[in-house]
């Protein structure tokens, strides 16, 4: 297979991965939001908190919608795209998503509805259970996606089958609770609340710039402060958790945003930064930050981490005992059933390293035939591309750390200051809107780049598991989607933009209730206005 092929079927899925995490993060925290601003409102009867609920209710609606039209075509590219993969690891990789599906996928189809048109149709209470199901089930659809991922990340309860040539689930219950898969969820769950905290945030300050809708938008501050602030701690807190969780399931991807090159005494420091140069195996003008990396990677001072060279030198290993294992699996396929034990003895024990064998196959059509020369090769392409990790990640975490600020200022403020905002706050927030966006797709690109050469981590490499098509139906798919989810983007942006400029609305709740609130002014009015009182008689 031509490589040319295997890159641009990345580049089309990372494409359109990404075109939709524009929508996901702010569906999975305005859910929330709105969920928490109508628990407000049934439990004390205000008006306002209706209000609040049902605007920021809109522009989620609008949100959803996009993100489930751009997730779809995402689930069908496994299929068309990347044959292989599926049939290598349909089986487990198939079962979670299949469950995201009826689970979560059909529990927000059911109640979207009635969280949209039941307002006049169910109690208080009864809503307000609705749109906390919406809620959860944008969150369990989240949960199935990374348990899925977290398993290519790291492919625990499965195993080969030398008889199938797939792999097979072993134990479901590891798949559900792999700990890469859990700290991933709840990390990128909180980068959503961040999200879309920021989102109120920035379009509320944009209301008290204008002077419109003052009171939706001091409340709607005050929530999304409290609860990003809680967010952006948890996703320091949470990111601090995948980070150990790397230290022993990827640690070449861990040594790689360190830019490390070689094995340091413990406990390890953290490179705040430095500039990383792969041909000269070091990182120059490197800031160190002394015991922090010992800290995050292994929770102890004692631990050492090791470097991309010895990672490099233990791939070299695995191939060679890859090799045993494919030449073991070759025998196996010829003999079938008349397979001496010995054979499969020899597979099992090397049966864990068959996938660096298989790194081979890009340089020769039989790993048993690779010269010393093309073992090298492929023990080097273990290492991911460190540069662009590197200052990725160190991005993505100044501007988590940034966002801690900002909730820091605007929930005192709130809580505080009688939600009273200088303008020049009040403009940096609508400036840092973008901000969590460029910050969860660098979170992406750290996960999903660093994990090159992979598809399935040590199991299946990137370069084996693309479908056979021409460079001709991948670059004529690839425009076609390019055009169409831009056209996607243009109109979610176009609706958000002319919602948000219409700003919210009094439904008849609202409206009984302020004339109900304002009924003496309008008796005692001086007959000017559309108010005007009828002529005493």
């Amino acid at each position: 297979m031509e490589f040319g092929v295997v890159e641009l079927s990345r580049l089309q899925f990372a494409m359109t991965a990404m075109y939709h995490f524009l929508f996901v993060p702010l569906t999975l925290g305005l859910s929330i939001i709105v969920a928490i601003m109508e628990t407000v409102y049934v439990m004390t009867g205000r008006p306002i908190w209706r209000q609040m609920t049902k605007f920021w209710a809109t522009l989620f609606g609008i949100n959803f919608v996009l993100g489930v039209a751009t997730g779809i075509t995402m689930e069908f590219q496994f299929g068309m795209n990347w044959s292989y993969y599926s049939h290598y690891v349909g089986d487990i990789f198939g079962a979670p998503l299949a469950i995201e599906g009826l689970m979560a996928f059909f529990m927000e189809a059911t109640f979207v509805g009635l969280m949209f048109f039941g307002w006049d149709k169910l109690s208080r209470v009864a809503h307000l259970i609705v749109t906390w199901l919406v809620a959860i089930g944008s969150n369990f659809s989240a949960l199935w996606i990374l348990i899925a991922n977290g398993w290519m990340q790291n492919p625990v309860g499965a195993e080969f089958n030398p008889d199938t040539m797939r792999m097979e689930m072993t134990n479901f219950f590891e798949v559900v609770f792999n700990e890469v898969a859990q700290a991933k969820f709840v990390h990128t769950v909180s980068a959503g609340y961040v999200t879309a905290s920021v989102f109120v945030l920035g379009v509320s300050a944009w209301y008290l710039l204008k002077g419109r809708h003052i009171e939706l938008a001091r409340r709607s501050i005050a929530i999304a402060s409290a609860f990003g602030l809680a967010s952006a701690l948890s996703v320091v807190i949470l990111g601090d958790e995948s980070g150990y969780s790397a230290s022993h399931t990827q640690r070449m991807k861990l040594a790689a945003i360190e830019g490390m090159w070689e094995t340091h005494e413990a406990p390890a420091s953290f490179t705040l930064v430095g500039i990383p140069d792969k041909e000269a195996r070091e990182t120059h003008y490197a800031v160190h930050i002394p015991y922090v990396m010992g800290l995050i990677g292994t929770r102890s001072l004692t631990q050492e981490i090791p470097g991309i060279e010895d990672l490099v030198a233990e791939a070299d290993d695995r191939i060679r005992s890859g090799i045993i294992a494919y030449d073991a699996l070759m025998t196996i396929r010829e003999q079938r059933d008349a397979t001496s034990a010995d054979v499969r003895a020899t597979f099992e024990d090397h049966s864990e390293d068959l996938g660096f064998a298989m790194l081979l196959k890009r340089y020769v059509e039989d790993p048993r035939d690779a010269t010393e020369e093309q073992i090298a090769m492929a023990a080097e392409d273990t290492i991911p591309g460190v540069g662009p990790l590197f200052w990725a990640f160190r991005i993505m975490v100044g501007l988590g750390f940034s966002f801690i600020a900002v909730m820091v200022y605007f929930f005192y403020r709130a809580s505080f200051k009688g939600m009273q905002f200088p303008r020049w706050a009040l403009r940096a927030a609508v400036i840092i809107i973008p901000a969590p966006w460029i910050a969860a797709e660098l979170g992406w690109f750290v996960a999903e780049f660093g994990r090159q050469p992979w598809t399935v981590d040590g199991v299946l490499p990137t370069a084996l598991s693309a479908s056979h098509l021409s460079i001709t139906d991948l670059l004529i798919t690839l425009a076609g989607f390019v055009i169409f989810y831009t056209v996607l983007f243009i109109v979610e942006m176009g609706l958000m933009i002319k919602y948000i400029k219409k700003g919210p609305y009094m439904d008849v709740e609202e409206t009984d209730t302020w004339m109900e609130r304002h009924s003496h002014r309008l008796r005692t009015h001086d007959g000017k206005g559309p108010f005007a009182a009828e002529p005493a008689e």
